[in-house]
C-alpha cells in the first residue's frame, strides 16, 4: 500500500506529509479530525507486516508507551491497522532529533540539561517497570523551547534472529550496554549505560566506541575502556569526566543504579566542576574500565595484598572480577562466532551523494547492499541524498546496510534571533542559508541595536536563500508632550492622541471658562514613551471666592457684603440674645472670614434677636403681703 497526502487512516487521521523514516517504520504527520490536533503516525514498513515477531514488537511499543504520560516522554494516543499496515498515533513534536543537535554542536550546559531531561523520562518509565532498551540520540526529540522527549519506549528485547539480522544492530551498537552486547537480561541500569553514551556524545560529538562493523563495536563495549570525554573536549570538567565514566561502567553494579542517582551526580558536577563533591573520582573512572582490566588481571594472577579484616570484602571483589572475566570471555566467543557467520565478501561502497532516493537505492542494491533511508529537512534538492554511511569508496561486507540521509526539501525554519545583536543574528541566518534585510523599529522591550522581531516570524518554514526581514530595535520611541494649555478639552485630547499619547482628564474649580485646560502632567515639551498617559486638568468654570468678615454687621448689611463678593448662597440662622445692643446683628459666620470657597457654596450667618427677660412673679407671704425681693437681684 502506498501512503499519500490526503489519505484517511482510522476514520479520523488525514495524512499531511512524511516527516521521517527509519529501519522499522515510516512516520507521517496527520490531522486528527476528532480532537482537532496534529499528530504523528508511525507505519510499520510493509516488509515487516508479515513478520509476526516485528508486528508484536510494534504492538508492544504502543501498549507500553500508552501508559507513559510525562513531559519528557512522547505521548502515544492510538493504534490500529490500515490496509494491512500497522500504525500507532503519537504526539507530534515540532523540533529536531538530539542526533541532529549533536551534529550541529552543543554547549556543555545544553548537553547536561538535555541528558537531565532524558533521565527524568527514563526514571518515570523505570518506576513503572518499563525499560527502553534502545536509548540513543535518534530516539530523543527536542522542541523549540528546549524540552527533550524520549520516543519509542517499550520496544521488546531483541531475539536471536534480530541480533544477527543484517543491519538490525548497526544503528544502535554504539549505544548498547555490555550486557546487551552479550545477550544477557536487560534492566534499568542498561538504559542508564546507554544514556551515559548519549552524554558522552553530547559532550564530545563522538561516541565512546567506533568500528567498521556492529560486531566490532559490541566487542569494544564489552572489553575496551573509553577515553575520558575531556581528552576530546577540554571544556569538560574533571567532575563531568567522572560522572560520564561511572555511567559507562562495564559492570552494572558499578554504574548509577537509578536515574535519580545519575541526576544528582550531574547536579553535583555542575556545582563543583573539580569533582570534590563526588568523592573518589578516580574510582568512578576505574569502574568504566573494570571489565576490560579484570580478565587480564586474573590471567596474570595479580592479587593485591589484603588486611585480615578486609579478606571477606576482597573475596567478594574476586568473585565479581571472575564473573566479569567470564562475561568478557563469553562475549569474545560470541563475537567471534557471529563475526565468522556474518562475514562475507568485501565490496566497495559506491557514491550516491546527490542522487535521488530512488536512484541511490537502485545503485546500492545493485552493488549488493541493503539500504536504510532516513529523511531530514535541509537546503539540498528534495528527495536527494546528502549523506551516506559508510562513506563512498570504503570497503564493507556484501549484504550489509548503507544508511542514506535524504533531504525533504528546500525549506528551513527561521531561527530564533530575537534579542541578539544584529550582526550576530545576520550570521546565524546566513549559516541557515537565509538572507537578511535590516529594518529599524522602536521597541519598549528590546534594547537598541538588538533584534526586536523578524518577518517571517521565528519558527516559520521558508525556502532556502529566502530574505528574512530583521527589525533592529531603536529603543523605546519617545514623543514630545504638546502644549495644550488654554485649549478646550476636546481639542487637547485630539492633539495628545495625534502625538501617540493617551489623555486622562481631571476636573477642578477654576475661574477659567468651563472646559478649558488649566494643567498638563507631564508638562508641555516633556519627552515620554510613545503610548504614555498624559493627565490634563480641565476647569469646571465655577471659580472661587474669599469669604469676607461680616460679624457685627446688621443682617441686611452683611447680606449685601456677601453678595458683593459673589456669595449668593446665604443662609440666616437667628439666635436669641438678652443683649439689646446686639439685636439684628451678625454674631458668627461659617465658613470663617478668609476662607476660599467655590462660587455657589453656602455661607451661614448667625443673627441675634433680642428678647427681654421676664420678671419672676412675687410669692405671697404667710400673712398675704408681698415678699420683698432678695438683696442684689434686678427689680
Amino acid at each position: 500500500m502506498r501512503l499519500e497526502r490526503g489519505q484517511k487512516v482510522g476514520d479520523r487521521y488525514t495524512l499531511i506529509e512524511r516527516i521521517g523514516s527509519g529501519g522499522m517504520a515510516d512516520v507521517w504527520s496527520a490531522d486528527d479530525s476528532m480532537l482537532g490536533r496534529e499528530v504523528a503516525l508511525k507505519f510499520l514498513h510493509e516488509r515487516f507486516n508479515q513478520d509476526q515477531q516485528f508486528v508484536e514488537r510494534f504492538r508492544r511499543e504502543a501498549r507500553a508507551a500508552a501508559g507513559l504520560q510525562h513531559p519528557n516522554v512522547v505521548s502515544v494516543y492510538d493504534r490500529g491497522e490500515h490496509e494491512g499496515r500497522h500504525w500507532i498515533a503519537m504526539e507530534h513534536v515540532q523540533g529536531a532529533s538530539l542526533k541532529d543537535l549533536i551534529t550541529r554542536g552543543l554547549s556543555i550546559d545544553e548537553a547536561i540539561e538535555i541528558v537531565r531531561q532524558i533521565l527524568a523520562g527514563a526514571k518515570f518509565a523505570h518506576e513503572r517497570g518499563i525499560v527502553h532498551r534502545d536509548m540513543k540520540p535518534h530516539n530523543v526529540l527536542v522542541d523549540g523551547e528546549g524540552r527533550a522527549r524520549v520516543t519509542d519506549f517499550g520496544i521488546a528485547r531483541a531475539g536471536a534472529s534480530e541480533m544477527t539480522q543484517t543491519g538490525s544492530v548497526l544503528g544502535t551498537a554504539q549505544y548498547l550496554s555490555p550486557e546487551q552486547a552479550q545477550g544477557f537480561d536487560v534492566k534499568a541500569t542498561s538504559d542508564l549505560y546507554s544514556i551515559g553514551v548519549i552524554l558522552y556524545e553530547a559532550l564530545t560529538g563522538r561516541v565512546p566506541f567506533e568500528a567498521d562493523t556492529a560486531v566490532a563495536i559490541a566487542l569494544k563495549q564489552v572489553s575496551e575502556r573509553p577515553r575520558k570525554p575531556s581528552e576530546l573536549n577540554p571544556k569538560v570538567s574533571p567532575a563531568l569526566d567522572a560522572v560520564t565514566l561511572k555511567a559507562l561502567a562495564k559492570d552494572p553494579a558499578d554504574r548509577f543504579q537509578t536515574a535519580d542517582e545519575f541526576i544528582r551526580a550531574l547536579d553535583a558536577a555542575e556545582n563543583d566542576p573539580s569533582g570534590g563533591s563526588l568523592g573518589d573520582t578516580a574510582a568512578y573512572a576505574a569502574a568504566a574500565g573494570a571489565g576490560a582490566l579484570a580478565g587480564a588481571a586474573l590471567a596474570q594472577g595479580d592479587e593485591a595484598p589484603t588486611e585480615p579484616d578486609a579478606e571477606e570484602e576482597e573475596a567478594r571483589k574476586k568473585r565479581r572480577r571472575k564473573l566479569i572475566a567470564l562475561g568478557v570471555v563469553a562475549a569474545l566467543i560470541v563475537a567471534v562466532v557471529v563475526f565468522a557467520l556474518t562475514r562475507s565478501e568485501q565490496v566497495t561502497v559506491p557514491t550516491v551523494i546527490g542522487e535521488t532516493q530512488e536512484d541511490a537505492t537502485g545503485i546500492l542494491e545493485d552493488a549488493g547492499f541493503e539500504v536504510l533511508p532516513s529523511t531530514f529537512e535541509s537546503c539540498n534538492e528534495p528527495q536527494t541524498v546528502s549523506e551516506q554511511n559508510p562513506r563512498a569508496g570504503t570497503e564493507a561486507d556484501e549484504g550489509s546496510t548503507v544508511e542514506i540521509s535524504v533531504s525533504l526539501g528546500l525549506r528551513v525554519p527561521v531561527p530564533d534571533v530575537v534579542g541578539k545583536p544584529t550582526g550576530e543574528a545576520t550570521q546565524i541566518l546566513a549559516d541557515e542559508q537565509l538572507q537578511t534585510r535590516e529594518r529599524r523599529t522602536f521597541s519598549d522591550n528590546v534594547a537598541a541595536g538588538r533584534v526586536a522581531r523578524t518577518e517571517p516570524a521565528v519558527g516559520a518554514r521558508v525556502e532556502c536563500q529566502s530574505v528574512v526581514n530583521v527589525f533592529t530595535s531603536k529603543g523605546a520611541q519617545l514623543v514630545t508632550v504638546p502644549d495644550v494649555l488654554g485649549q478646550q478639552e476636546s481639542a487637547a485630547q485630539s492633539a495628545l492622541r495625534n502625538a501617540g499619547l493617551v489623555p486622562d482628564v481631571e476636573v477642578e474649580n477654576s475661574d477659567e471658562p468651563e472646559g478649558t485646560v488649566i494643567g498638563v502632567d507631564p508638562g508641555p515639551g516633556s519627552r515620554v514613551r510613545d503610548g504614555s498617559v498624559v493627565t490634563i486638568t480641565v476647569s469646571n468654570g465655577a471659580g472661587t471666592v474669599v469669604v469676607p468678615s461680616v460679624i457685627g454687621q446688621p443682617e441686611d448689611t452683611a447680606i449685601a457684603t456677601l453678595q458683593g463678593r459673589n456669595v449668593t448662597n446665604i443662609r440666616v440662622i437667628e439666635q436669641t440674645t438678652d443683649d439689646a445692643t446686639q439685636d439684628g446683628r451678625v454674631t458668627d459666620q461659617a465658613p470663617s472670614a478668609g476662607t476660599r470657597i467655590r462660587a455657589g457654596d453656602r455661607v451661614t450667618i448667625f443673627v441675634a434677636v433680642f428678647e427681654e427677660e421676664e420678671e419672676p412673679p412675687e410669692e405671697p407671704s404667710i400673712d398675704g403681703t408681698p415678699t420683698p425681693p432678695e438683696r442684689g437681684s434686678r427689680p
